[in-house]
């Protein structure tokens, strides 16, 4: 039997005129880890080499491997191709001006550098973004404080065009090529939150984008028994222009497999 049409009306009505056909490329997942290993491998470094290791820079450290593993992954993509990075960089998202605005560091080559390392840059670099020390952030604050909203909504778009499609280099305005390197890494733990998701904005062009949430305790099935065990959730928003469902699985199953035994 054939279904007849029908107006919408009620709230069928009101959603077709409020949204427009699906454009958005977002697809999106989480992953829990259990945290013992992570956790005691946290301490062992900052015992080691008195760092202020977090999970943050492990879980970073974690994506920067995965991708790492999977090179056809470490791409951004560039007037309908697929363009490989030269490393493997990560951005982590920080706080500035007391957690009132965010701003981010990126770390060249994450994948060959410890877990130590990466959180020594993102320090040093987080600090001086935080006094104000740091070249590169200031010149891309002082042209972001500058400009109108309007204009500079045009000249977000056509920054993006030259350093992304053209390969043109702006760094002396603030606004350097692949600006938010291979994947995204922020932490939402630190405000007491297990679970969340983050947007991805057209300029990024990166796969994915890694929510770190808060180590709970939470009751989990261990040979039988029901214990206790400290969980971390990872939240990723990933652009289904980069990857499908069975990239993301290779991709999780990797940065599993390096939290659950980082040592």
């Amino acid at each position: 039997m054939t279904a007849q049409r029908s107006r919408a009306t009620g709230w069928r009505k009101i959603a077709s005129a409020v949204w427009g056909s699906p454009s958005d490329p977002q697809i999106y997942g989480d992953i829990e880890v259990d945290a013992e290993a992570l956790l005691a491998y946290i301490e062992d470094v900052r015992s080691k080499t008195q760092t202020h290791v977090t999970v943050t820079h492990v879980v970073g450290k974690a994506v920067a491997n995965a991708l790492g593993e999977h090179p056809e992954l470490n791409t951004y993509l560039s007037r309908g191709r697929f363009v490989p990075h030269d490393s493997v960089d990560i951005f982590f998202v920080v706080a500035v001006a007391g957690g009132r605005d965010l701003s981010g560091v990126k770390v060249r080559g994450a994948d060959r550098k410890s877990v130590a390392e990466i959180a020594e840059e993102l320090s040093s670099r987080a600090a001086r973004i935080r006094t104000g020390d740091d070249v590169e952030f200031g010149r891309s604050k002082r042209l972001l404080d500058a400009v109108p909203i309007p204009l500079l909504r045009l000249g977000l778009r056509v920054a993006d065009r030259l350093t992304g499609d053209f390969n043109v280099d702006l760094d002396r305005v603030g606004l350097p090529r692949e600006a938010f390197g291979s994947a995204m890494v922020t932490s939402v733990g630190m405000f007491g939150v297990q679970r969340a998701f983050g947007p991805l904005s057209p300029y990024y062009r990166i796969p994915l984008l890694a929510l770190v949430g808060e180590v709970t305790p939470k009751p989990v099935v261990v040979e039988g028994d029901i214990v206790a065990r400290p969980i971390l959730n990872i939240s990723a928003t990933m652009d289904h222009r980069y990857l499908d469902g069975s990239h993301a699985a290779r991709l999780a199953k990797s940065v599993r497999a390096y939290l659950e035994a980082p040592a």
